[in-house]
């Protein structure tokens, strides 16, 4: 999530980044008594009298605003059991650029909704069953369900930005379906959270049982891995552990850009961190000393020594597994200690990915990118056009992009979708903290948005929401675009921004070893040149060719966006010479000699989807480096054929093609 340079520089010293991420429970009583809950306290314990003040927690907040936090995570416990609820509510948001707000919604009344009311966030409200005995049972307080229901309903009534977040438990899991019509009925796009159940670190063994009696079976649980989507999700967890390496928190620190605060003051590196020894007193102490100092300190402090070596830490598994030593620890009260649990978890989520992947994911490889495509639906054979099967491949590559297609939209009312880069219809582009958000809207403002692309920071990963009723289309097969959209250069042309690389209006083709590319628009005879050299040289495409800057000079790569010819091939070759053809009377090769003529005609058949500042910048970049680096003709031709010849010749030059011009 690094957005300076000197962050990279403190990843180098295992040092976490700028706060960016606060979670903080403002109190862990609740009004439920939840039969999975490994946090909950009684509304009237004793503990609440060591509840943060709500002057401790203005420093608190204040203190993490100064250093950069911007976004923030309420919780509890139930955090509208605090009377000062509203006060610190409104601390924490009025300054943020988002929040969500995690709460049972059994005590949301009109009056709380207009106050949670706010474009910058987002209310995530827990269910737990679909009828009153099911859902009653399980938070042992007769009349959740129904407050919980009333309370969704205050939500929706005021136009309240929220999701409805199923916990699918052992005692529910049979009504599974039935919450998620519940859930749906007040919001189209819901949550499920769909976790293991990790015990308390109070190591209370009534709790502790309570909670095992409440974890789904394995193969309930790992099917449902790929279920659990939220729209625009953010995540501060680093954790990653390196195969062989017993620091087990150095992983989370590094590059770290969240943090959490309990009710009495204690924060960590996470919400799960429950030992007290990796937990610092804010009451006598500062946040900066906590974040700056003692945080860091403990990449090295916590060692798994031999017991995680020999299990964990040598285990094949761990690419596949939840495990992490915060887990660990309360399972068992060790860090370094496995968990069986997740152990079963691991094997059958790597048995289910091996199934699911076959089905569901598809690779194909453009300009050295791999694009990795994934959907809700399974593929079948003739999904896509037979085009695409030339630029298929069987995995993943240096250079992977991975594409999601989910077919539900998400809610976006009163969603804050940040500060708007582009509006053209049919696109909006917009930029929120590390994601950036592409909207297909229509010219006429009252049509509902069609589609919902949502990237990453370097837009390496992508999540593309297509309308429900796109689904029975795409099921036909004979697809046109890997990407639903109505064209791939949409995406592709974005990707290829960040790695020196853009299309042009072109044929392009192997001639002798070399690389020519041929520009023009339609009618200018890209189709007649591929046809002309049909052959004599290998044909790449004829209407849409990619020019991409590698280690030694330009090279170009066909591309499945053919025009009247219909060959075309996932090759790449060196880039010889880019010709700009002129329908003549006669048939010549003249070299353009001045630069800012080349400049002009590049940018006369560049292709551009969507121009955004930073995309344009990069491109004009580009085109300056392609005028110095390749040399540029003006190609006169007729129909004859006659122009073969020439070309013919220019390809046995052998020359550099910096040194033609």
């Amino acid at each position: 999530m690094s957005m300076y340079e000197y962050i990279d520089y403190n990843k180098e010293k295992n040092l976490p980044s700028i706060p960016q991420y606060g979670k903080i429970d403002l109190t862990y009583r609740c009004n439920n008594n939840c039969r999975h809950c490994w946090l909950r306290i009684a509304p009237d314990a004793k503990e609440k009298q060591n509840e943060l003040s709500f002057n401790e927690i203005i420093r608190v907040v204040t203190d993490a605003r100064k250093m950069g936090c911007r976004n923030w995570a309420i919780s509890g416990g139930e955090p509208l059991l605090r009377q000062d609820f509203a006060e610190i509510f409104e601390l924490i948001t009025s300054k943020s650029k988002s929040y969500s707000l995690n709460t049972n919604g059994t005590l949301i009344t009109s009056q709380i909704a207009r106050l949670i009311k706010n474009e910058k966030g987002n209310v995530i409200v827990s269910i737990y069953g679909a009828t009153a005995e099911v859902h009653d049972n399980i938070t042992r307080n007769k009349g959740s369900f129904e407050a919980a229901m009333r309370g969704l309903s205050c939500l929706k009534e005021k136009a309240v930005n929220f999701v409805v977040q199923i916990v699918p438990l052992r005692d529910n899991y049979h009504q599974l379906k039935e919450m998620i019509v519940i859930a749906r009925s007040f919001n189209p796009h819901y949550k499920l959270n769909t976790s293991w159940m990790y015990l308390s670190a109070s190591r209370d063994e009534q709790i502790n049982q309570q909670i095992l009696n409440q974890r789904l079976e394995k193969n309930d649980l790992i099917k449902h891995f790929k279920s659990n989507l939220t729209f625009h999700e953010e995540t501060s967890c680093n954790c990653n552990q390196v195969k062989n390496d017993d620091r087990l928190y150095a992983s989370c620190i590094k590059g770290l850009s969240g943090f959490h605060i309990d009710p009495y003051g204690y924060m960590a590196l996470c919400p799960f961190v429950k030992d007290n020894a990796l937990r610092y007193d804010l009451r006598k102490g500062t946040f900066e000393e906590c974040w700056d100092s003692f945080i860091p300190s403990l990449a090295d402090k916590i060692r798994g020594g031999q017991e995680y070596l020999d299990n964990c830490g040598s285990c094949d598994l761990l690419s596949d597994c939840r495990w992490c030593p915060a887990f660990s620890f309360l399972e068992h009260g060790r860090h370094s200690a496995k968990v069986d649990h997740l152990c079963d978890l691991a094997r059958e989520k790597k048995l289910f990915n091996k199934n699911w992947i076959k089905k569901h994911r598809r690779y194909f490889r453009v300009a050295d990118i791999t694009i990795q495509i994934e959907m809700d639906i399974p593929f079948s054979e003739d999904f896509f056009k037979p085009k695409f099967k030339i630029f298929e491949v069987d995995g993943p590559g240096e250079d992977t992009v991975s594409i999601s297609h989910h077919f539900s939209l998400p809610d976006l009312e009163g969603f804050d979708l940040g500060q708007k880069i582009y509006q053209k219809p049919p696109w909006a582009i917009y930029k929120k903290n590390s994601s950036w958000i592409y909207l297909c809207i229509s010219p006429n403002p009252e049509n509902s948005i069609q589609g919902v692309v949502v990237f990453n920071r370097d837009h390496s990963k992508a999540r593309i929401y297509h309308d429900s009723a796109k689904k029975p289309q795409v099921l036909e097969g004979n697809w046109p675009s890997i990407t639903f959209l109505p064209s791939d250069q949409i995406i592709i042309a974005r990707l290829l921004a960040d790695r020196q690389g853009c299309y042009f209006h072109s044929s392009g083709l192997i001639l002798n070893g070399k690389g020519f590319l041929f520009a023009g628009y339609s009618g200018a005879g890209k189709s007649t040149i591929s046809l002309m050299l049909q052959n004599h040289a290998e044909i790449l495409c004829d209407d849409r060719i990619i020019v991409k800057k590698q280690k030694k000079g330009f090279h170009i790569f066909g591309t499945w966006s053919h025009g009247d010819v219909p060959d075309i091939s996932a090759k790449s070759i060196p880039l010889h010479a880019i010709m700009f053809l002129e329908q003549a009377q006669d048939n010549r090769l003249v070299q353009i000699t001045d630069r800012k003529e080349i400049r002009k005609r590049l940018l006369a058949f560049l292709i551009k989807p969507l121009v955004t500042k930073d995309w344009w910048e990069k491109m004009l970049t580009l085109i300056e480096k392609i005028s110095f680096e390749v040399p540029c003709y003006i190609m006169k031709f007729d129909k004859s054929g006659a122009i073969v010849k020439e070309l013919k010749s220019l390809a046995k030059d052998t020359k550099k093609a910096g040194d033609q011009i």
